[in-house]
């Protein structure tokens, strides 16, 4: 294999072979294509785009660079992807609330990515717990107790994590052809029977506007059902954040209150949540509206939370997670609150900039080495809608310092706009069925 001609053939707009693009995704899994190589070839796809048959090759390509599992459970193997967006950790209570539904859900999941918030980075700042399991953890995991939650380790999609690793530091995020294989690489190496993408739309996701998500969207499911996973998604709202809650730990401790039963704690997360699990089940066979009032009942009895809790003990955290969170969870010491500059409503949510708000208070990477800090973020983040006056939080800041407390007390004033009543955009914007 010769990378450079690989990568030549992307720049200049043409759609490499498809053997070619599984040799260069083994090279990726192997170490034989460098990090500039890797770089070069994902910044020349960013740019040029690949052919639908260039991006199922690519996807393939790096599906089979590792394991591809199978499944032999007594119910179906279902799973959901985010396209990423800030406070939106939906995984964290869809995952166990399909599980005590008698869903099984292998979910491989990914770190934060730009100014987005991480799967996996939330899950670990629960003390102790470790999402880098063997596949056969992973196995015995998902069999035993109905979901786990892991990192995409040697064994399944390694071309993937490679590249993933370079995107975030590469600015070569925001590619529809990237972003799917990465996405559907995972997903399709984990065996699954069906699978529904949430994708995102508005100023916290990758994808700023529905037309843009509905591509994508369409990309997603086109690859995903040509290659035999039967696939739907739905186009959600990222205009404003989908819990009230930024940052790693702040963000675990919002779904542990959801899973407690309090929908109150974040009304929007959890009724998205519900929506995306109902998704999924009427794929394995259950009707709709059956499937969204038992996944209801399975959040506010408690069931859900039992299979959380555990998962985490499974995965090396703490045993009694859901009977003490508040007090095992990291805390920042510095809180402060971000005082409205003037009165009138919240009228729009810069959710790219609020992501990249906690990025710089150190719940994000800006290089691959960086070390997240999962204690800081945003709390009670003021939703659409909110009437305020003078003075009243916009949320609470909690940092690791004053010096950057101040910065991003200001980073939120620049990012929220006051000002007239405005629409709130609906929480689902369409669906896409196989």
């Amino acid at each position: 294999m010769d990378a450079r001609a690989i990568i030549a053939t992307v720049r200049q707009g043409g759609t490499p072979a498809a053997e070619d693009l599984a040799q260069f995704c083994t090279g990726l899994a192997s170490g034989a294509v460098s990090d500039a190589q890797a770089g070069a070839f994902a910044m020349a796809v960013c740019l040029n785009g690949l052919s639908e048959e260039g991006r199922v090759a690519l996807t393939l390509g790096m599906r089979d660079s590792g394991e591809v599992l199978s499944w032999d459970l007594p119910g179906p193997v279902l799973d959901k992807h985010s396209t990423g967006g800030v406070g939106d950790p939906v995984s964290l209570i869809l995952a166990p609330a399909l599980a005590a539904c008698d869903v099984y859900v292998p979910m491989v999941s990914g770190r934060g990515l730009g100014h987005t918030g991480g799967t996996l980075d939330k899950l670990e700042s629960i003390p102790g717990l470790d999402t880098g399991v063997s596949a056969d953890a992973f196995r015995q995991i998902t069999r035993e107790v109905g979901c786990a939650i892991v990192s995409a380790t040697g064994d399944i999609a390694p071309a993937d994590k490679r590249l993933y690793a370079v995107r975030d530091v590469t600015a070569t995020v925001d590619s529809v052809d990237l972003i799917c294989a990465s996405i559907l690489s995972k997903k399709l190496a984990a065996g699954l029977d069906g699978m529904v993408l949430d994708v995102k739309a508005g100023s916290g996701a990758f994808m700023k506007t529905p037309d843009e998500a509905r591509a994508l969207a369409a990309a997603l499911t086109s690859t995903a059902n040509g290659a035999g996973t039967p696939t739907a998604a739905l186009i959600t709202d990222m205009n404003q954040p989908l819990a009230p809650s930024l940052g790693n730990a702040l963000e675990v401790a919002t779904c542990l209150d959801v899973l407690s039963g309090n929908r109150a704690a974040a009304p929007r997360l959890h009724d998205l949540t519900v929506a995306l699990c109902a998704r999924i089940m009427a794929l394995g066979g259950t009707p709709e509206d059956a499937a969204t009032a038992r996944i209801s009942k399975a959040i506010a009895s408690g069931a859900a939370m039992e299979r959380f809790a555990a998962m985490v003990r499974a995965m090396g955290g703490p045993r009694d997670i859901s009977d003490d969170w508040t007090t095992q969870l990291p805390q920042a010491p510095v809180q402060r609150d971000v005082p409205a500059p003037t009165s009138g409503t919240v009228a729009a949510i810069d959710g790219e900039a609020l992501g990249l708000t906690v990025v710089a208070l150190g719940g994000g990477r800006r290089v691959e080495s960086d070390r997240i800090n999962p204690a800081v973020g945003l709390s009670d983040v003021a939703e659409l809608g909110r009437n305020v006056s003078v003075g009243d939080a916009l949320c609470t800041v909690h940092a690791a310092n004053d010096t950057a407390a101040e910065a991003a007390i200001r980073a939120v004033q620049g990012a929220i706009t006051i000002g007239p009543a405005a629409p709130t955009p609906d929480l689902i914007h369409d669906r896409i069925d196989p």
